[in-house]
């Protein structure tokens, strides 16, 4: 091991005594030469520029220390000795050998290239014994961040020829320390089970060798904390408090025991709702009527900013700059509610000077700045920058986005800084995938989140399963001609190999659309679709290329024979989300609304039309989801042309219990009984997702469903070899009940589906057992 950097001072025998017996004569010294010892790579005058002694300069005992703290301090040597000879000086150095190599053992969780980017020191520079030390700190604290707090790392040196060694970071990687319990102390209205799935920490669990998220981090704690204080806030408990979080290790320091202390205090409701203006001038009944909170539902502070948006949005198109809406809240103890006034001041008059964005090497500062809702000289609104904050982080491009002002150029002048730090938005994606039905697949994809730095996605997917090929382009600008536009454009190539039937398909298409806001729960997408689709290899048709004797419909054979098909049409879907106005922590309800209308040229005219009301709530504190979905569709022909199977409904998935293609009309009078789809298809689901009492880090919960639904109507009925013989298209419930099991793994979600038909056709198809896996890796 280097030792520490020493110095000796020798000033003589004589003058010594000379000192002690005569202090004034004997304090300063005077030198007619320095003479440099023992240096090989710093120059003679670099070390007598760190001591700042001069050839015949009167220096003092004091003096010559100072000089060797400079010396010694520098780094640059091993050992410093000054000497005085007479009327020489003598400085003797030691330099610090070369780092040859640097080398890592005992590590395998961290590899050796992760490593080298935490580490100061570095090949052919001096060794430094206090830098070496701080590298280790630095590998421990990676460490440690695993959840490794026992890690330890030793820096030893191997000794080199030519003053050279070998700088080796011995490593005691150590175990993970795991949570092995997370509890929660004075929590009434929530269990456990359902507080620890709020926290980013969780219990060591089942799949505890690769999950990192069950170590103990210290810096994650207080992000557990405010996400407590968030989940009770979005709840109506406005005294919550963290009182305390305790970690406490194990005595063989391998596990921790972290418990939250908490105090719920009561949930509120909102009581009276109103709006007041002390703006002269000013009238609140608009501001009152534009309020969207009912009276008695759960206190939320996410709601009130809503409103508090809602407001100032509403201020600003009736030309009421530096109005700022003030929520003043009136507890009521009494029935546990909250009265919310919204009240309208006047703000100060300050203006936005400039906004300065700084950290985006990659980005391009429009993609930034279009998140702002206010430009330069506009008013300024502190609500508002945050939201553009919000807005930034949301964005995903950035590791790290802050948002801060401070004062301008003048008094009534505000500088929004922006600094971000970017972080990769690509990925290269291999996947695996398997189904009951479809068998394994395979799949390549390529995405960038932020397309040459303008906020695009660009994205391509190749997967083949047993019988299928899907490729997909997709191209998205999210802010097209810098509004709140979202342009899109998709190619694809779907291609089937009797897929759950006995023909092939090929659909090749393009569709570009452009969606926007059309209220603040609702969206309306426009779109194009030129596509053409073909089917083939209908047994007993033109193109049979089997030897069976099968033989299919010939009103499949008659679509076959109709070619390729071109399909040109435009639509649109209407969706509206009540979470997009604001997160509800306890229910959503979903409304979509499709339809396409072919004959803009090409070779079929039909509107197709679709609609899906989905509701779910969480009930009993919570623990439980219900979830009920309606759906249908119908498709309309124009002319006399009938449908094809390759425009029709099929119910796939929609109903469990039955094989994909398993439900709706088939022509029985041929050997091949294909399924032939419906021009109408309606189903309705229930389901229910509930814990099993398993700990939550398992990752197991179960749930229960009820699907009931049909598939129907044919615009060509006439089936057999011949068209003679009729095919039923009547409207036939098929209803199913199952139970499920959902297993959230590092690899991806797991859904085990037992399903038994209870409502069907002799001729369907049932599918008692489904698992689906999408692994990526």
């Amino acid at each position: 091991m280097i030792r520490p950097a020493a110095v000796s001072v020798f000033l003589g025998v004589a003058g010594i005594a000379a000192g002690m017996t005569l202090p004034a004569l004997a304090q300063n010294y005077s030198f007619s030469d320095v003479r440099i010892e023992g240096n090989e790579r710093v120059d003679a005058s670099t070390i007598l520029g760190f001591a700042r002694i001069n050839r015949g300069q009167a220096i003092s005992a004091g003096e010559l220390n100072e000089a060797y703290q400079r010396l010694a301090d520098s780094g640059l040597f091993e050992t410093v000795e000054i000497v005085p000879q007479g009327g020489t000086l003598v400085i003797r150095v030691q330099e610090f050998p070369t780092v040859n190599i640097i080398n890592f053992e005992g590590n395998a969780r961290i590899k050796d290239d992760k490593l080298a980017g935490l580490v100061k020191s570095q090949s052919r520079r001096a060794y430094n014994p206090a830098q070496a030390e701080a590298d280790a700190a630095a590998i421990t604290e990676a460490y440690r961040v695993q959840g490794r707090i026992a890690a330890t790392v030793t820096p030893k040196i191997i000794r080199r020829s030519d003053n050279r060694v070998d700088l080796v970071f011995d490593i005691a990687e150590g175990k993970v320390v795991e949570i092995e319990r997370l509890s929660f102390v004075g929590n009434r209205a929530y269990s456990d089970r359902r507080l620890r799935q709020v926290l980013e920490t969780k219990q060591a669990g089942l799949l505890r060798s690769i999950i990192a998220s069950d170590t103990f981090i210290a810096e994650r704690v207080e992000l557990d904390k405010q996400l407590l204080r968030d989940f009770y806030l979005s709840r109506g408990f406005i005294d919550f408090e963290v009182l305390d979080a305790t970690a406490e290790v194990t005595r063989e320091r391998d596990a921790f025991f972290l418990t939250f202390t908490v105090q719920e205090g009561q949930s509120y409701s909102f009581g009276q709702i109103t709006a007041s203006s002390e703006v002269e001038g000013v009238d609140a009944a608009d501001f009152q009527q534009a309020l969207r909170i009912r009276r008695g539902v759960t206190y939320s502070p996410s709601v009130v900013e809503n409103n508090i948006a809602r407001l100032e949005s509403l201020a600003l198109q009736k030309g009421l700059n530096f109005v700022r809406i003030e929520p003043r809240i009136t507890r009521n103890e009494r029935n546990q509610t909250l009265d919310v006034n919204f009240a309208l001041v006047r703000g100060e008059r300050i203006f936005v000077e400039r906004i300065d964005i700084e950290g985006n090497t990659t980005t391009l500062d429009q993609v930034v700045r279009r998140q702002f809702r206010t430009v330069e000289g506009d008013p300024f609104n502190p609500r508002e920058v945050r939201q553009s904050a919000e807005r930034i982080r949301a964005l995903g491009y950035f590791a790290n986005a802050d948002v801060n002002t401070r004062p301008g150029s003048s008094p009534d002048q505000v500088v929004v800084d922006v600094n971000v730090e970017e972080q990769p938005t690509g990925s290269l994606s291999f996947g695996v995938s398997y189904g009951v039905s479809s068998g394994v697949g395979f799949s390549v994809g390529f995405s960038e989140q932020n397309f040459l730095g303008r906020g695009q996605i660009l994205g391509v997917d190749v997967s083949t399963g047993t019988d299928n090929v899907n490729t997909q382009l997709n191209f998205v600008e999210p802010s097209f001609l810098g509004r709140d536009l979202r342009f899109r454009f998709n190619a694809y190539y779907r291609e089937t190999d009797n897929q759950y039937s006995r023909y092939d398909t090929r659909k090749i298409g393009i569709s570009p659309s452009i969606e926007f806001p059309v209220s603040e729960n609702g969206r309306l997408e426009l779109r194009y679709t030129l596509s053409e689709d073909k089917i083939s290899n209908v047994d007993g048709g033109p193109n049979d290329t089997d030897d069976d004797d099968d033989v299919s419909s010939i009103i499949l054979i008659n679509e076959e024979a109709r070619g390729a098909l071109i399909a040109s049409s435009v639509g649109y879907s209407y969706s509206w989300d009540s979470n997009r106005g604001g997160l509800n922590p306890t229910g959503r309800n979903l409304l979509r609304f499709s339809q396409d209308f072919a004959g803009v040229g090409g070779d079929v005219e039909y509107v197709s039309t679709t609609a899906l009301a989905m509701a779910e709530r969480k009930v009993w504190n919570e623990e439980v989801t219900v979830r009920a979905i309606i759906e249908g569709g119908v498709l309309s022909m124009i002319g006399d042309d009938p449908s094809r199977v390759t425009d029709r409904f099929f119910g796939n998935g929609k109903i469990r219990g039955f094989e994909p293609n398993g439900i709706g009309p088939r022509d029985l009078n041929v050997s091949n009984k294909d399924a032939l789809g419906g021009n109408y298809f309606a189903v309705a689901r229930l389901e229910a997702d509930f814990p099993l009492g398993l700990p939550e880090e398992y990752g197991f919960s179960g749930g229960v469903f009820a699907d009931a639904g049909s598939v129907w109507s044919l615009d060509d009925v006439g089936g057999g070899t011949t068209g003679d013989d009729p095919v039923d298209d009547d409207f036939h419930i098929r209803s199913s009940v199952g139970v499920s099991l959902f297993w959230t793994t590092p690899i991806g979600p797991l859904r085990f589906n037992f399903a038994k038909a209870i409502e069907k056709q002799d001729y369907d198809k049932e599918q008692f057992f489904d698992l689906t896996i999408s692994t990526r890796f």
